[in-house]
């Protein structure tokens, strides 16, 4: 007999009644108890109320696993109530990790095949929700079936399932291939708004698909002009915009249709200019209807005026007053400020005023897009307005302001002198958030303007006077008030305010600099080296800094004491050298783009100018360039004229007397091969380290579709020592993109033949794929 349980609203209303965890839990392992008896009873007629009381535990987080098999049950009873319950525990209660799941295959069969639209509804939503790779192969044509049939309601889920089954099984897309073309004749927007989604699919795993349906667009640019130009509907508008989801959706087909086709383009041009031109922004169906358009036409290969459109709505998007439509216009113009940077620079003052955004996301992404934004014609003006932004940004900002400030500086400087200041101003505002290797850089960049000395000790002099807190800052005054000390000293600058300076207020601005308890140690070597300097620099007498460095001598800092005892050694046993070995560093040629550039056109120029003499063609240049790495030309002694035809002579220009011959070349080895992806492996053996080989992977793609996620793993035996480097990158782009590269450092002590075993994971035409493999014919000179 059955245990009389609960009703389902009995047993909610007193799980919430239910005070304590304790009380709710006991509750539940009582009617947990009644529904399993009730399931060993077998009593048909109350399955399905038993069921959804444990559909509701389950819910609620409880152990329900003891009634899957209910589930099954009631999925294969003729009756509706049955069936509703246990199609919907079945999508709770199972999934692909159970085998269990595998049993309602026929059961779904079945009842797919039946005439009673609310049965096939139950069984496609469940296909669609927890069907197995397994179970949509042998349900695909029970599905297909479907998608044509009378009902529209059928015909909906049909499609929706339909893409369950492309995303997990790529290979059925020919199946779904000729229902498609019917389907978007389909008046129905739900039904249509599925078979878009189900187009995508396909053409995003199969370029096969994407091919076929590149023949659809006229009718897919119909269907999307129906939508634009058609009246208020009140079953399918949104804020006055008809069907944005819809609208969405064909946006995104004909983007991914139109990319790298130019029929295609030129057939969405017109439709995407209406769309962009006739759209509300008011509300934000019409935003995110806008800025699909704006995806696509970027993507695709539009007019350049439609290009210059979409950027000029993403600058609307910009004074919206809602922050998710800035955020996503300020990210959107971020990715296109590199191909269209001009159209992108007429935003440049909407773009600076976002700039001062409280919300921290925003002011973060418009920092990013004004930096990218800076050119040779707008650096100053751009540059002021950041060091505005850097004075009263938040602190976690300050870095990759100041950061990209003095980038922008280093490369687009139109003066030394501007770059000088534009750097001290970042350094005055914001020296602990700069980078380290900003200090080498501006002390390089003042050594190698001899005409700007006197204007940069005196800049320096007076920011330390004022501030000595900005650590970088005052590394950088230290260092040139010991280089320059006598210009600070000597009569006024024309390029600066008259400063009068005493040899006693330096001297003891850089006693109060190693005194200070905010100074670190390396700030307190650049001010001990440069009271050094000044020793030879000043008239007066030097007792005061000799005292002084005979102080430090006994410093805690190791640094530090080694330092001041080298410097009394100086003043005691080699006074007479102390002036030589102390006087001014010579000039610096710096590594930035003015001096660079200049020299790139000069060496450019005479390797032109030798390149003409050779004869041979274009091709076998650049194999003589290329050997140079590896040095297979030229013999062990220079000849005494330079051969510009012979490119191995010219490795000999780098080598030492009697420097031994170069190693041989290794001949390059490809791996690995399928469906255009291509793994070679090119070798180099260092000839200082014999038992050192480099491997270079360069994995390449010429297929139709990108390889993403891909990862290269090796393997040596024991006696070997691996190591990898970090990849170029995980994407590999289509039609031969750029490859992605990795450098494997394989160290062979004691010369044994190589074996090398590789492991590659990566995504292709929608599927994971792991490939594992062992390369045993590798060169012998790789490790003879």
């Amino acid at each position: 007999m059955v245990v009389p349980s609960l009703k389902l609203q009995d047993l909610i209303e007193e799980i919430r009644g239910a005070k304590t965890q304790a009380q709710e839990r006991e509750v539940i392992q009582k009617e947990c108890a009644h529904i399993r008896a009730s399931f060993r009873d077998g009593d048909p007629l109350h399955r399905h109320r038993q069921l959804a009381k444990l559909l509701y535990v389950h819910m609620l987080g409880y152990p329900a696993h003891f009634g899957q098999m209910e589930c099954l049950k009631l999925i294969a009873s003729p009756r509706f109530t049955d069936k509703r319950v246990g199609y919907l525990g079945a999508m709770l209660l199972l999934d692909e990790r159970q085998d269990a799941h595998l049993l309602i295959t026929n059961s779904i069969k079945n009842d797919l095949s039946q005439g009673i639209q609310a049965v096939q509804g139950l069984a496609l939503c469940t296909l669609s929700t927890m069907g197995s790779a397994e179970m949509c192969r042998d349900l695909a044509t029970e599905v297909e079936k479907l998608l044509l049939q009378p009902s529209s309601y059928v015909r909906k889920k049909a499609v929706l399932t339909a893409v369950h089954m492309i995303r997990k099984v790529p290979e059925l897309s020919n199946i779904f291939l000729p229902p498609c073309a019917q389907l978007l004749h389909e008046r129905h927007h739900g039904i249509l708004l599925g078979t878009i989604t189900l187009i995508t699919e396909l053409c995003e795993r199969s370029p096969a698909a994407l091919k076929h349906f590149r023949k659809v667009v006229p009718q897919l640019v119909k269907i999307l002009r129906t939508l634009v130009t058609t009246g208020y509907s009140t079953e399918h508008s949104i804020s006055g915009v008809s069907d944005p989801f819809l609208q969405v959706r064909i946006l995104h087909l004909l983007r991914i249709l139109g990319r790298n086709h130019e029929e295609s383009s030129e057939t969405m041009n017109d439709l995407l200019a209406q769309v962009a031109t006739n759209t509300d922004t008011s509300r934000n169906a019409g935003s995110a209807v806008l800025f699909e358009t704006v995806l696509t036409i970027m993507d695709i290969r539009s007019a350049p005026g439609l290009r210059v459109l979409a950027i000029n709505i993403l600058g609307r998007f910009l004074l919206n007053n809602d922050k998710n439509i800035r955020y996503v216009a300020l990210t959107s113009l971020l990715r296109m400020v590199q191909s269209d940077h001009s159209a992108v620079q007429r935003h440049r003052p909407t773009v600076v005023e976002c700039l001062r955004e409280p919300d921290a996301s925003l002011s973060r992404r418009a920092l990013e897009l004004s930096l990218a934004l800076v050119n040779s014609s707008n650096v100053r003006a751009m540059t002021q307005e950041l060091q505005s932004f850097l004075e009263s940004c938040p602190p976690d900002l300050r870095a990759d302001c100041a950061s990209g400030i003095l980038l922008a500086a280093e490369r687009f400087a139109p003066t030394k002198r501007w770059h000088i200041d534009t750097i001290l101003r970042v350094l005055t505002t914001a020296g602990i958030y700069v980078q380290d290797d900003a200090v080498a850089n501006l002390t390089q960049l003042i050594g190698g303007a001899q005409e700007l000395h006197a204007y940069s000790v005196r800049r320096l002099y007076s920011a330390l006077a004022e501030d000595i807190s900005q650590q970088p800052l005052v590394q950088v005054a230290a260092w040139c008030i010991g280089e320059y000390g006598d210009l600070l000293l000597e009569g006024s600058c024309e390029e600066t305010e008259p400063l009068q300076v005493e040899e006693e207020e330096v001297l003891a601005l850089l006693e109060k600099v190693l005194q200070s308890h905010m100074s670190q140690p390396a700030t307190r070597g650049y001010a001990l080296t440069a009271l050094m300097k000044l020793s030879t620099r000043l008239r007066g007498d030097s007792n005061r800094i000799r005292q002084v460095v005979s102080i430090y001598g006994s410093c805690l800092d190791v640094e530090l004491q080694q330092r001041a005892v080298e410097y009394n050694t100086l003043f005691q046993k080699y006074d007479h050298m102390r002036a030589a070995i102390l006087e001014k560093m010579p000039l610096v040629e710096r590594g930035g783009s003015q001096v660079d550039g200049e020299a790139k056109e000069s060496k450019e120029a005479q390797l032109s100018e030798t390149a003409l003499v050779s004869t041979e063609p274009q091709a076998s240049k650049l194999l003589d360039l290329l050997d140079l790495l590896d040095g297979t030309s030229g013999d062990a002694q220079p000849p005494p004229p330079l051969d510009p035809s012979q490119g191995g002579a010219l490795v000999h220009l780098l080598d030492l007397p009697g420097a031994p011959p170069p190693p041989p070349s290794i001949p390059n080895l490809r791996v690995f091969e399928r469906e255009g992806l291509q793994l070679n492996l090119s070798f180099v053996r260092p000839s200082g380290t014999p038992a050192l080989l480099l491997i270079m992977v360069t994995a390449t793609n010429t297929s139709g579709a990108d390889v993403t996620h891909f990862i290269c793993q090796a393997a040596v035996p024991k006696s070997f020592q691996l190591q990898l480097q970090a990849p170029s990158g995980d994407t590999l782009p289509a039609q031969g993109g750029l490859p992605v590269t990795q450098l494997l450092r394989v160290l062979n002590p004691n010369k044994a033949p190589l074996r090398l075993k590789l492991r590659l994971t990566y995504n292709h035409f929608g599927q994971s794929v792991q490939e594992i493999f062992e390369v045993n014919n590798l060169p012998v000179e790789t490790w003879q």
